[in-house]
């Protein structure tokens, strides 16, 4: 245990900041688990509409030094290229000439 004055509040500030920490972390595994869990489903157009919410979660951790930002940019490439991987029903698919 510290005995110092600075060194007690310093662990009651580390304290504070490692459990808003994980608190986003978690948010993000939720986020990211969650919408992979949609597009392993098949629904396009629940995923459209959490995109956008793992967008934002991801933005908000890089922002705040919880992950780097190169891996919440290939977290929300990798999830945007799987979405769209999924075939679309509106989409024609009909060969030309035929």
């Amino acid at each position: 245990m510290p005995n110092l004055k600075t060194s007690i509040k310093d662990l009651r500030q580390n304290k504070r900041r490692k459990s808003v920490n994980d608190r986003l972390r978690n948010r993000v595994k939720k986020t990211v688990k969650k919408q992979t869990t949609l597009i392993k489903a098949g629904a396009i157009a629940e995923g459209e509409k959490n995109l956008k919410n793992v967008y934002k979660v991801l933005d908000k951790a890089a922002k705040k030094n919880i992950i780097k930002k190169g891996k919440a940019d290939r977290i929300k490439s990798r999830l945007t290229r799987n979405l769209n991987k999924l075939p679309k029903d509106n989409v024609k698919t009909a060969k030309k000439g035929a």
